[in-house]
């Protein structure tokens, strides 16, 4: 793992912003079409507002959530709205997305349909996570009900119900997240880099970001 800090987080979004466009780039050298996979939530919005504007050939950037709400677009809570309001916008209006969600009333009903169209767009080229207070990542949650299946499964994504979590979830499953050629954790304030610093001594049933930290690099401010 290397761990980055920042003096501000403003300062940090764009250098994220910045290398994940850099990423994008130099995997768009040798390859057709690349897959960035980014989170949801409050904390990736400003990275979302500086990699719009990055000069890339959006058109062969296929874009996917690491995890989506089970709920439908229009809600305020859909992270695919987000990526629609902050990312698919400017010069990145052109890329691709991947999604995580379609109408059905649990993620069940359509697990192989939304796993069929990722398939054939990995390994993931580029891949942003976030971290929460409880050492959660994507919708790998502890205490989850198939946090083993996420953890260790084969399958490309997972549902997901959590104690915590008021509707269902789907996530990638930590095979496609470890597999992803350059990964970055993003995380903000004392509280997630106390957790983060439990967490490489957890194992990952424990802290489901350990899955991931050994090959990826973390940035962290403090606000």
């Amino acid at each position: 793992m290397e761990l980055i800090e920042y003096v501000d987080s403003d300062i940090m979004m764009v250098d994220v912003a910045n290398r994940v466009a850099g990423e994008l780039e130099q995997a768009l050298f040798h390859e057709d079409t690349v897959t960035l996979a980014v989170p949801g939530g409050t904390t990736p919005g400003p990275i979302f507002d500086s990699l719009c504007a990055a000069d890339l050939p959006w058109n062969r950037v296929n874009v996917m959530l690491t995890d989506e709400r089970w709920v439908p677009e229009s809600s305020e809570r859909s992270n695919t709205r987000l990526l629609r309001e902050r990312l698919f916008t400017g010069r990145a209006g052109e890329a691709r997305l991947l999604p995580l969600y379609s109408e059905a009333a649990t993620p069940e009903e359509k697990l192989a349909e939304l796993s069929a169209q990722i398939a054939p767009n990995l390994p993931l080229s580029v891949c942003v996570l976030g971290m929460g207070e409880d050492m959660h990542t994507a919708s790998i949650f502890p205490e989850a009900d198939r946090l083993n299946e996420a953890l260790n499964g084969d399958a490309i994504l997972y549902p997901m119900r959590a104690p915590g979590a008021p509707e269902p979830r789907i996530t990638l499953s930590a095979k496609v997240l470890r597999g992803a050629l350059s990964c970055h954790v993003v995380i903000i304030g004392e509280a997630k880099r106390d957790a983060l610093e439990r967490a490489v001594s957890l194992s990952p049933d424990e802290a489901p970001i350990a899955a991931v930290l050994d090959e990826a690099t973390v940035h962290w401010a403090e606000a």
